[in-house]
């Protein structure tokens, strides 16, 4: 059975679902996309390749064993990108939840119901059908759950919203002795300089008191200044609409200390590197084409 323990995003990482590249399909046509950057690459004919997205895994994968990190994959489904494990189930403390997708992810599900079969039942929750979430909008950090959502006019209105509120509602009666403090999103499906698809691509809690920002992600200032008071302003980030576009919140820690982060990220590297953080630099670039990088392909089980 798997032991499951998740309370925030940076203690010592031991098991972890990593992403699977084995068989992600070509270039998907362009009314299959539901992002708009892999829109704007398909367009562009600059879509990754295969051979890409392997070889940048692997380079991940050896980083996680390096650090002696239990690493679990789905099982491979022909023709299927498994690579963004992090928005089909997310573990905060000993439970596994089951969220409620976009119909077109409901087969990356699947893919893990060998790894969920290990897990014990009482500790396996199922949202109900109306509730709706991604794990790229949850994150436990400590006595708080921080949530990205949309209310209902964002939700009806665009495929880049995927946590609703009634998600929202799910987790504050699961999990009482906690904190859930939603944040309103901004979305949209044709800009992806304008679009925040999950928490994680515009805001990520790492270390003890350190966190990466891209404030206009934020549809609320009250948001903003909410967690600049919760983090204190000298230990937060900031990172610009370009940095926020190339994906550099979404990095992932393996520990308190060690990060993992994409090589093209020269400032925020040499920041983190500032505050005290060995970072390990990896190429995940052509990845990061589909609207999610370091911290998406990533499904935490246990941490210390």
């Amino acid at each position: 059975m798997i032991e499951l323990n998740i309370h925030n995003e940076s203690s010592e990482l031991e098991i972890v679902i990593l992403g699977l590249p084995d068989s992600f399909g070509d270039t998907p046509k362009l009314e299959k996309c539901y992002d708009p950057k892999s829109k704007e690459h398909v367009i562009a004919g600059t879509f990754p390749l295969q051979v890409d997205v392997t070889k940048e895994i692997s380079e991940f994968l050896s980083v996680l064993r390096k650090y002696n990190v239990k690493v679990i994959r789905p099982e491979n489904t022909d023709g299927l990108n498994q690579i963004f494990t992090r928005d089909i189930s997310f573990v905060i403390e000993n439970k596994f939840i089951i969220p409620n997708i976009i119909e077109e992810r409901l087969d990356e599900i699947k893919a893990i119901s060998s790894i969920i079969s290990e897990i014990p039942k009482q500790n396996i929750l199922r949202m109900p059908q109306q509730s709706r979430a991604e794990g790229g909008d949850v994150m436990p950090w400590n006595e708080f759950i921080f949530v990205g959502y949309s209310e209902e006019e964002d939700f009806n209105r665009y495929r880049v919203a995927r946590t609703n509120k009634e998600g929202v509602q799910f987790l504050e009666k699961e999990f009482p002795n906690k904190k859930v403090r939603a944040f309103e999103l901004k979305k949209s499906d044709e800009n992806p300089r304008e679009n925040a698809l999950h928490l994680d691509c515009c805001f990520q809690p790492l270390g003890t008191r350190n966190a990466i920002m891209y404030k206009n992600g934020f549809k609320n200032n009250e948001d903003v200044d909410f967690l600049i008071n919760l983090f204190g302003e000298e230990n937060i980030i900031l990172i610009n609409q370009e940095e926020m576009y190339n994906m550099n919140s979404n990095i992932f820690s393996i520990s308190e200390n060690i990060v993992v982060s994409e090589k093209g990220f020269t400032r925020l590297n040499t920041e983190l590197r500032k505050r005290g953080f060995i970072v390990e630099e990896i190429q995940y670039s052509e990845i990061a084409k589909m609207e999610g990088l370091l911290r998406c392909s990533t499904m935490p089980l246990k941490r210390k």
